[in-house]
């Protein structure tokens, strides 16, 4: 490759990397900017981190810097309850922000752990929230990701509380089948990145419930399931099984 075609390459993985040419624009931040305020969210994102599958963005009690928006991969946040075991607080995939956990107490409350390979852009909080003053379409876009983030945990809460293991299994696969729909994948077959003990966890079941739940969906045509690869065939029962509630 000669120096010429190395320099074009270079300045076109620049390009193809800034917020304002990302194809998760949409997804991550507020539509109808304009050129020289996407010029400035270009600047904001300090740093693009890779993370291997196992590692650690943040930990509990990690000091509060950045939030981070997932360019690639799949996460989890967990927090230490009293017994000692890893309590999974959700999933995070593509397009989605990390780290608001930390705004309040500019310490982090929880763990966050990479599912496999993944990438993200790291933004400085107090560059964001000067930006957000001069910028209200971004401030507004922000208030609503932080309401989004409420309604499900709110959501979490009514679904522990109101719903049967099958219930509460169909619920989480309706839901990560919109969020894959949302960016362009197939809502009807995906993978899973996390474990059934992790979505036990998360569900407040246990490992053998999740399975047995699993298997069931599987017996009566909802799913095909093959090792974590997921096929839902019957949208609409899983749907009436959640009774219309929603993670």
């Amino acid at each position: 490759m000669s120096t010429r075609d190395a320099t074009a390459r270079l300045a076109f993985e620049v390009v193809k990397t800034a917020c304002s040419n990302c194809n998760l624009r949409e997804l991550c931040l507020p539509i109808g900017l304009e050129a020289d305020e996407l010029k400035k969210l270009d600047e904001l994102v300090s740093t693009r981190r890779r993370l291997k599958r196992g590692d650690y963005l943040y930990r509990a009690g990690q000091g509060f810097e950045s939030i981070y928006a997932v360019r690639s991969g799949f996460f989890k946040t967990d927090v230490l309850i009293e017994d000692g075991r890893d309590q999974v607080t959700g999933f995070q995939m593509t397009g989605e922000l990390l780290g608001l956990d930390g705004i309040s107490s500019e310490m982090h409350t929880c763990n966050a752990i990479a599912l496999e390979d993944s990438e993200v852009c790291a933004i400085p909080f107090s560059h964001l929230e000067g930006l957000s003053r001069q910028i209200h379409t971004l401030q507004h876009h922000f208030h609503q990701v932080m309401s989004r983030e409420i309604v499900r945990d709110h959501g979490v809460m009514m679904l522990l509380g109101t719903m049967r293991a099958e219930e509460r299994l169909a619920a989480f696969l309706l839901n990560l089948s919109q969020r894959f729909k949302a960016r362009g994948y197939s809502p009807a077959e995906f993978n899973l990145r996390m474990s059934r003990d992790e979505i036990g966890s998360y569900l407040g079941l246990k490992l053998e419930t999740v399975s047995r739940a699993f298997s069931r969906f599987q017996d009566e045509g909802l799913l095909s399931v093959h090792q974590r690869k997921i096929r839902i065939l019957n949208t609409s029962r899983l749907k009436q099984l959640m009774s219309h509630q929603r993670l």
